[in-house]
């Protein structure tokens, strides 16, 4: 572009101009247009005493809409459900001392799950800090082992620059939750308001690309691989490479599996994709994870639910290439042979160019045979299950529910325990960021709020929590932030009456002693969700399923709850018991 003398001269003016001074604002103020620069939508919170000046100011603004929970736990939920569906970094809003406190355990499930998240929690002032005042607690002492960073902020000039370092933070490098604490006066108090744009932190600069010559030796390890197995987890969905996760397997022809977190990455209904693997995955996952010769893992940790005990996984000799943007999770369980450190999708990327210039494949014998060995092991139909025209089978829900919505936009979250495991296992997803869980805390009650998250951000899908009716009453109360900010969402509780996970391993490893894990006293459900304003089912047969599921779908606008009275003696199979490797399951009873 050519730049003319008046150009210049005019830029020279202006530059020479004074420039005006920044807005003066009170740091509840600042607050809020930090947000509104970052982009946020939507915040989920609860007011109290140390917030009350941040709430007067998102009062008097309209771009960003507050969302009132029932429960502070619930306002970290649905912003994680959130920020998991689409990517962006979710923002929940609490009080200080039991704000915080009921905060904690979804800020945990975040961190485990890196989840780019912001807290921002309440204080009480500066001057009481230290002092046991009313609603006091250490927030940045509490919080420390389960953020990704956190900052109490003491000065009101700092508070812009604390959260613009919040959101870096936040969405870079493995992502995951940050706490801003502001104390009550900081919230007051007033500041010139400069957003910065860039932030600059010596202490933090996360790898991107990864080493060329550790991806040239990838490259020549996989090319030479009799047995290659492609193991991915939730980092090819938290760093938005399924697309190249996919050109890569089909271009190599080599099975795929996923881990819980990672569903959807691959698409299940491809025959390349050999379903989940682990602790409850199938058979040919499993077994095809413990004899491959060579595992490429890319954005998953070999967790203990994955590859069960480390010694045994270890009696097969094989070479591991492990892609992950965080160096620490690299040889943390299972030594690797070639390391990557670096963001997925731009290893991917490398990956697949050097595959494509090296126009060679995997040897087609070796691999044709190693597909026979996988075609036997899926003949074993692991997942085959005794169908009932007497009782419901809780798999046979989720079949169907995948049979009505697999051509639909939806997104499928679950609390955790049984029914989380058969909509793993049963429910086929396609697409990236449809399956909405909570893996590595294992939080029961996440299912209605992450739910409730998704369909603010995603109104015109269809969102379904897969729940128990154990886990649904941890956070039932949110029927009530769906009622008032219309989030039609379907809950389907596949209700046992039982705390399902733990009364199959009390059978399974405590001598059938049942202790505390049947329920006895459980509400009307149907009833219940009628005083919240929403819609009740009660199904109890095998043949009123699917009318029931297809009523559900068509009430577009309602919240609808279905009490599905499910097999109470039904156990999840396969599964791996705890000290044993993977390729020691059980598919059945049979194998007890």
């Amino acid at each position: 572009m050519d730049i003319s003398a008046a150009d210049v001269k005019r830029a020279s003016l202006a530059d020479a101009q004074p420039q005006s001074p920044a807005e003066e604002l009170k740091g509840s103020e600042i607050l809020v247009r930090c947000l509104q620069a970052e982009g946020v939508k939507y915040i989920w919170g609860y007011p109290g005493g140390a917030v009350l000046y941040i709430y007067d100011a998102l009062y008097k603004q309209d771009t960003i809409e507050h969302v009132l929970v029932r429960h502070e736990q619930a306002a970290v939920h649905a912003a994680d459900g959130y920020a998991r569906a689409t990517g962006e970094v979710g923002v929940a809003l609490v009080t200080s001392g039991p704000g915080v406190t009921n905060a904690i355990t979804g800020i945990a499930t975040a961190y485990m799950d890196s989840i780019p998240m912001v807290i921002v929690t309440g204080q009480v002032p500066t001057h009481a800090i230290g002092l046991d005042a009313f609603q006091e607690c250490d927030t940045v002492g509490i919080t420390r082992p389960i953020v990704k960073h956190n900052i109490l902020v003491k000065d009101v000039r700092d508070l812009a620059g604390a959260l613009k370092k919040a959101f870096h933070i936040a969405r870079t490098g493995r992502p995951g939750p940050v706490v801003v604490d502001i104390p009550k006066d900081v919230s007051l108090k007033t500041a010139p308001f400069v957003y910065p744009a860039e932030v600059e932190m010596r202490s933090y600069n996360p790898v991107r690309k990864g080493h060329g010559g550790q991806i040239r030796k990838a490259v020549q390890l996989i090319l030479q691989a009799k047995r290659p197995y492609i193991y991915t987890g939730g980092g090819v969905i938290l760093g938005n490479a399924s697309a190249e996760l996919r050109e890569l397997v089909d271009l190599l022809g080599v099975p795929c599996t996923n881990t819980l977190m990672g569903l959807g990455a691959y698409p299940s209904t491809d025959p390349k994709f050999l379903g989940m693997l682990g602790m409850h995955g199938t058979y040919e996952a499993n077994m095809a994870m413990q004899h491959a010769d060579v595992v490429l893992a890319v954005g998953a940790r070999f967790d203990d639910r994955v590859i069960g005990n480390p010694k045994h996984f270890a009696q097969v000799e094989r070479k591991i290439i492990h892609i992950d943007i965080d160096p620490s999770s690299i040889s943390k369980r299972v030594k690797v042979d070639i390391p990557i450190v670096g963001d997925v999708k731009d290893v991917l990327q490398e990956l697949i160019a050097q595959l494509k210039d090296a126009q060679a494949r995997p040897d087609a014998q070796a691999l044709s045979a190693w597909w026979q060995q996988i075609a036997d092991w899926r003949g074993r139909e692991c997942l085959k299950y005794k169908h009932s025209d007497e009782v419901i089978k809780p798999q046979f829900v989720v079949e169907k529910l995948w049979e009505l919505t697999r051509d639909r936009d939806t997104y499928i979250t679950s609390d955790v325990g049984q029914h989380q495991m058969w909509a793993a296992q049963f429910y086929r997803f396609d697409q990236p960021r449809r399956w909405i869980n909570s893996g590595g805390l294992g939080t029961m009650g996440v299912g209605l709020p992450y739910a409730m998250g998704i369909k603010l951000a995603k109104p015109e899908s269809d969102v379904f929590c897969i729940t128990g009716e154990g886990s649904i009453q941890m956070c039932i109360q949110e029927l009530s932030t769906c009622q008032q900010y219309q989030t039609p969402v379907k809950v389907l509780s596949l209700n046992n009456r039982y705390l399902g996970m733990v009364r199959q391993w009390q059978q399974l490893e405590y001598s059938g002693r049942y202790s505390h894990s049947y329920m006895d006293a459980l509400p009307d459900f149907v009833k219940l969700a009628e005083a919240y304003g929403h819609v009740g089912m009660l199904i109890e047969r095998p043949g009123d399923v699917e009318g029931a599921l297809r009523e559900a779908i068509k009430l577009k606008d309602r919240t609808v709850f279905l009490d599905i009275r499910t097999d109470p003696t039904e156990n999840v199979w396969p599964m791996v018991q705890a000290g044993k490797g993977i390729s020691e399951m059980l598919l059945g009873s049979e194998d007890l």
